[in-house]
C-alpha cells in the first residue's frame, strides 16, 4: 500500500468517526431522557395512588391536574426520545455513507452531509422537547410546593408559632 493509499484510509477513517462526537452526545441525552422518563412514570403511580384513597374533592381535582401533566411530560419525553434515535441512525448512515462514498469512487455527492444534518436537527428538536418537558416538570414542582405550603399552613395550630 502506498504511502498516498494510507493516508486516504486515514481520511476516510477518520470522516467516519466524525459522526461518533454526535453519536456520543446523542446517547447522552438518550440516557438522561429515559432517566427522566422512568421518574414520571414513577411519580404517575404515586398520583394514581393518591387519587385512589383520596376522598378530598379539591384534592382530587389537583390530583388530577397532575396527573394529566406527567402524561403530558411523559409524551414529549417520549417523542424527544423517538428523535434521539433518529438522530442516532442518521449518524450511523453518516459513517457508512462516509465509507460507502469512498469505495464506490464518491459518488455519493452530499449524502453524508445530507444524513448528518438530519441528524444533527433531529438532536436539536429532541432537545427543544426536552427542555419543554424540563419547564413542565418545574412549573409541576412548584404547584405541588405550593399546596403542600397552603396545606401546612391550614393544619398549623392557630397560636404557636
Amino acid at each position: 500500500m502506498s504511502q498516498t493509499a494510507a493516508y486516504a484510509h486515514y481520511a476516510i477513517l477518520t470522516a467516519m468517526l466524525a459522526p461518533a462526537f454526535f453519536l456520543t452526545a446523542t446517547a447522552s441525552l438518550l440516557l438522561s431522557a429515559n432517566n427522566r422518563l422512568a421518574r414520571v412514570i414513577d411519580r404517575a403511580r404515586v398520583l394514581l395512588k393518591e387519587l385512589a384513597e383520596s376522598e378530598d374533592e379539591e384534592e382530587r381535582e389537583m390530583l388530577e391536574r397532575h396527573i394529566a401533566r406527567q402524561k403530558r411530560r411523559s409524551k414529549i419525553i417520549l417523542r424527544g426520545s423517538q428523535l434521539l434515535y433518529t438522530a442516532i441512525s442518521f449518524f450511523v448512515g453518516t459513517s457508512l455513507t462516509v465509507a460507502g462514498d469512498a469505495y464506490l469512487g464518491y459518488r455519493l455527492a452530499s449524502l453524508p452531509t445530507i444524513l448528518a444534518v438530519f441528524g444533527v436537527l433531529a438532536m436539536f428538536a429532541a432537545s427543544v422537547l426536552l427542555a419543554l418537558e424540563s419547564s413542565l416538570a418545574v412549573e409541576a414542582v412548584n404547584e405541588e410546593m405550593d399546596h403542600g405550603h397552603r396545606r401546612a399552613k391550614v393544619r398549623r395550630p392557630r397560636g404557636g408559632d
